[in-house]
């Protein structure tokens, strides 16, 4: 079982891959977070602070993704 320390250090070289390279696939963020790992704002927060980075979310075969997850909080939260 992964613990808050394994998420925090998938997170950090999910940002420095994706510094590094100027993009990050969705399946790799999969890999590295599987399902369950991230709440869905946490998910969220991870792609927006990527692509606030300048980091590009890329979906199956470096295509843009179909849907990026939209902002899970209502407006004024």
């Amino acid at each position: 079982m992964r613990g808050p320390s394994d998420s925090h250090e998938a997170r950090k070289a999910l940002f420095q891959a994706g510094i590094r390279r100027g993009w990050i696939d969705l399946a790799e963020l999969d890999r590295a977070l599987p399902a369950g790992s991230l709440s869905p704002p946490e998910r969220w927060l991870l792609l927006y602070s990527l692509r606030a980075a300048g980091v590009e979310i890329r979906g199956q075969h470096g295509s843009p993704p179909d849907a990026l997850p939209e902002d899970p909080l209502p407006p004024g939260a």
